[in-house]
């Protein structure tokens, strides 16, 4: 079996020799500048492993992988630009960078390209089951941006609400592009459906860490502004959770920030935080988000194939939501 970094290369490697320098230079140029600003490349690697547990050789799940790195890359230009978010990997966001018309335009192509790359598998009669499952994680990404969105101004948002949200938004794709690994494969039914699983637990942990890091982490190595969330007023778990255990008071004030937009957001930023900590907020995610790792696992052990070739999913699980603490 081949490790994460092996894949990783490969992977690399593919993106390489199909990338977008293609005309107009207006279009295709901020496709090869988002495709290029590095991150974990997860999604593709996740469906390359998933792909190893059965195939030696993972050439046909190439181009698959390479959708989904597309289509990842798609949504996070999107929802750079409802976000209004400055930076993505460090770098200035496409629609700073450029502007935001051909934000939106190199996005719509790359959904576009996501679709014509998944039609590139090797097994045609692979393509309705393959299409169907991408379109259904496509669409829930999308139905999750819609209901984040609707979070920020909502004030009756529950916490079973917002892991639906991150299920869609996050978690779907994660676990799309594991079971698409193992439909290329030709796994079991079976198999297909606890890979999918112990995508979906990972990908909701893996959301859970990306909310605390948003507030706790450190922003060289993070890659987004600290606090980002809690200047957009978004409704995290770490929110939702701090609105529930909070006294009068403190909910008094959280529901003031949370529907301000103050000039001055560091101060903002501070309060907030400030009453995650008295009320012990990041702990508490932090052992929700374990509870999720531990039913991915769960499911990763009902998997039929020997567990030393399950090593390195459960590696990558346990540096995916230990990084940064």
């Amino acid at each position: 079996m081949y490790t994460p970094p092996e894949l990783r290369s490969f992977f690399l490697d593919y993106m390489q020799q199909h990338n977008f320098q293609f005309s107009p230079k207006e279009l295709f140029e901020p496709v090869d500048y988002i495709l290029q600003l590095g991150g974990k490349r997860l999604r593709p690697i996740l469906l390359l492993m998933s792909h190893n547990l059965y195939q030696a050789k993972i050439d046909a799940a190439l181009p698959a992988a390479y959708s989904y790195e597309i289509f990842h890359n798609f949504s996070l230009v999107h929802d750079d630009i409802m976000d209004e978010a400055p930076l993505r990997r460090g770098k200035p966001t496409i629609h700073q960078k450029y502007d935001i018309n051909t934000g939106i335009l190199s996005g719509d192509v790359m959904l576009i390209y996501a679709y014509r790359y998944l039609l590139e598998v090797p097994d045609k009669n692979l393509v309705p089951e393959l299409m169907s499952l991408f379109s259904k994680v496509a669409s829930e990404v999308c139905i999750g941006q819609q209901y984040d969105m609707n979070f920020e101004t909502s004030t009756t948002v529950t916490i079973a609400a917002y892991l639906q949200m991150i299920e869609y938004k996050t978690a779907s794709l994660i676990a799309g592009a594991l079971q698409t690994g193992t439909i290329l494969a030709g796994a079991p039914a079976a198999d297909r459906h606890h890979i999918y699983e112990f995508g979906r637990n990972l990908g909701i942990a893996f959301q859970l860490q990306d909310d605390i890091l948003d507030t706790y982490g450190n922003a060289a190595t993070f890659g987004k502004r600290i606090g980002g969330d809690i200047v957009q007023n978004k409704k995290t778990y770490l929110v939702l959770k701090a609105m529930q255990l909070a006294n009068n008071t403190q909910k008094q004030v959280l529901e003031e920030l949370l529907s301000s937009y103050p000039k001055d957001e560091t101060a903002k930023i501070a309060a907030v935080v400030a009453i995650f900590d008295a009320l012990d907020i990041k702990s508490i995610a932090s052992r929700k988000k374990d509870g999720y790792h531990q039913k991915a696992i769960e499911h990763l052990a009902l998997v039929k194939v020997a567990e030393e070739r399950k090593i390195h999913l459960k590696e990558i699980a346990k540096e995916l939501l230990e990084r940064m603490k």
